[in-house]
């Protein structure tokens, strides 16, 4: 029961939602089920990032230590999208507010599952891509504002 509910999770995300369901079922039961009590910490900012963590409940912050109110998660959200994919560094710290349980999900086990899985691959490359795409074109636009405030040497 716990493999299929973790299985509708990670579909309802949409980096998970591109992937065969068959894919889906490996990666779900793969993934390292974990709970946390409140003030536990998951991750701390500057740490190497290994993988991603779905939060199944509770809540959990993130304080990027700048100063700034932390951003507070629930279920439903994956905290290290980029780190399933490539290696970085957690950009915030990650501390539990409410007890909550993940599924942890390492690069290794995600890399494997898409070598086994092709069209879930190609699937996933054409997202990275149309949102690379889009990012670049929400820069230009700001980058054109700047110019603008500035006189044109932007």
């Amino acid at each position: 029961m716990a493999l299929k509910r973790d299985i509708a999770v990670l579909h309802g995300l949409p980096l998970f939602g591109l992937l065969e369901d068959e894919a889906l079922r490996l990666i779900a039961f793969a993934a390292e089920a974990r709970v946390y009590a409140p003030g536990d910490i998951l991750f701390r900012a500057g740490e190497p990032a290994d993988g991603g963590y779905v939060v199944t409940s509770g809540r959990i912050a993130l304080d990027a230590g700048d100063g700034r109110e932390a951003v507070v998660v629930g279920p439903g959200t994956l905290l290290g999208e980029l780190a399933l994919i490539v290696e970085t560094e957690r950009p915030a710290t990650a501390i539990v507010r409410e007890s909550a349980s993940v599924l942890r999900v390492t690069r290794n086990v995600f890399r494997r599952v898409m070598e086994e899985f092709p069209g879930s691959a190609a699937r996933l490359h054409d997202a990275i891509v149309e949102r690379s795409q889009q990012t670049a074109h929400r820069l230009e636009g700001i980058r054109r504002r700047f110019a603008a405030i500035d006189g044109g040497r932007a």
